[in-house]
């Protein structure tokens, strides 16, 4: 039976619908958007193999699926680091970066022409509002202004910088001869080189701007969002930088509207199929199961010792709220309830829904019975003298020889009505015919009651000596 559908219900699907929404549109255009869509294929068979009772199927589908997760985390650090970056609401409060000084645009906008026109390689990334701390390697600090000098110094052919790219942020040369990570897309035409290819890389993992110069061709490209466009006048370069990295108070106003039906494909697709993930999940809602939980009584009172619990076991009635929750066979249920209050004597305590933790997505109904009984006395401790048991007869002659035990006695602790009935403890049962003069043997006690125990856990010494004449 279709579940109601309430106000939480339609919240959880728009909310999810937005998340992926927005993984969607971090990640188009890269090597992870297919991953992604290849698990949410796979998530979806494995829902509908569960669905369909198909255990063999969801069982591999299981068990593949935590290997896969780690997987792409080791694959996809990266990206994975920058969407949290991206997702971070404090990200902004925490971004020291200043406004960047748009009046440099033109005269880094000439040099970069000037040194096109002498076929002068370069490679330039201006940062956006996203740190490149995890994208940027072997960058050597230079932090100086921006000017004609600088830049062409930095990409002249044979100076130490030449082949690595300048970074620009807060208005100034940050870092020159930085490593970007290479564009793995297949569609990067094939006679663009390393340098494009770097460019490309690091604009689809990042919101940065990235420039480039073609030693062979004299050309101009700009990269952003993984695309790439071909500058052909400085004019047209200084409108494409000053439109991507203007501040976000000089952006234009994007209207609810526009945000609401822009990309309607995409959108609707990901909520029909969150619609049938969310239908898959809640297909079995309100189902009640039943199941058995041990008693297991906790914070007991020093002072006291449990005899008896009635009952030991409780059964409760527990409601899935989703097709996610585990079978019943799973269930590891324990009723975990506080005695702190119990005293000598019997004393009923309540049972509560608390005291039992369900599973996500399974909500506790009822319990049976709803209290039980426990029976407890006063602990006593006191010490009691050890007694060797001997088997068998002692050897001819050895009548006069003392059987003596190290220590002569131990503390036993337990119910007071048992241990004050307690005389002696005995140790493991000696074989008498085998005892021999002089020697000694380490021997174990015997518990004289399951309820009673000893205070000592190291074998006791038993020594063997002539008995003192004196003593007969």
């Amino acid at each position: 039976m279709t579940p109601n559908i309430r106000i939480q219900d339609i919240a959880d699907i728009l909310i999810m619908t937005f998340l992926l929404y927005q993984l969607y549109s971090w990640f188009r255009g890269t090597r992870a958007i297919q991953v992604l869509l290849g698990l949410g294929i796979v998530t979806l068979i494995f829902f509908a193999t569960r669905f369909l009772d198909l255990y063999m199927t969801s069982w591999v589908l299981q068990e593949l699926g935590t290997v896969l997760i780690v997987l792409i985390i080791v694959v996809f650090q990266t990206e994975i680091r920058q969407t949290l970056y991206r997702f971070s609401l404090l990200r902004h409060m925490l971004d020291t970066r200043q406004e960047t000084q748009h009046g440099q645009f033109q005269d880094i906008a000439e040099t970069l022409f000037r040194m096109a026109k002498n076929r002068t390689g370069a490679l330039i990334v201006f940062q956006g509002n996203e740190s490149l701390n995890d994208l940027l390697t072997n960058g050597v600090v230079i932090n100086s202004e921006i000017s004609p000098q600088m830049l062409e110094s930095i990409f002249y052919d044979g100076a130490p910088f030449h082949d690595g790219a300048a970074l620009i942020n807060n208005g100034r040369i940050e870092k020159a001869a930085c490593h970007l990570p290479l564009s793995v897309s297949p569609d990067v035409p094939q006679h663009l080189g390393t340098r494009h290819r770097a460019a490309l890389g690091l604009s689809e993992r990042s919101d940065a701007v990235v420039v480039t110069i073609s030693e062979e061709r004299g050309d101009i490209s700009l990269m952003s969002g993984g695309t790439i466009r071909r500058m052909d006048t400085p004019s047209e370069l200084i409108k494409a930088l000053d439109d991507l990295l203007r501040g976000e108070t000089e952006r234009p106003r994007i209207t609810l509207r526009h945000r609401l039906f822009s990309n309607l494909l995409p959108k609707a697709s990901l909520l029909l199929g969150v619609c049938i993930f969310w239908v898959l999940i809640t297909t079995r809602q309100g189902q009640i199961t039943t199941v058995t939980a041990p008693v297991r009584l906790h914070t007991v009172p020093d002072n006291v010792v449990l005899i008896r619990t009635e009952p030991e076991e409780v059964t409760v009635q527990i409601k899935a709220m989703s097709s996610l929750t585990p079978p019943p066979s799973k269930l590891d249920l324990t009723a975990e309830i506080d005695a702190s209050k119990i005293s000598a004597g019997a004393t009923t305590i309540r049972v509560n829904h608390d005291d039992i933790v369900a599973p996500s997505g399974m909500r506790i109904t009822s319990v049976s019975p709803s209290s039980i009984r426990v029976s407890a006395e006063q602990k006593l401790r006191r010490s009691v003298p050890i007694k060797v048991a001997l088997k068998g007869k002692l050897p001819t002659g050895a009548s006069s020889i003392n059987i003596t035990s190290e220590p002569s006695s131990v503390e036993i602790e337990g119910p007071a009505s048992q241990v004050s009935q307690i005389l002696s403890v005995a140790t493991e049962s000696v074989d008498a015919a085998r005892l021999e003069k002089g020697r000694d043997y380490l021997m174990h006690l015997r518990l004289p009651d399951k309820q009673v125990s000893i205070l000592r856990e190291a074998p006791v010494t038993i020594r063997f000596s002539p008995r003192n004449k004196r003593g007969r």
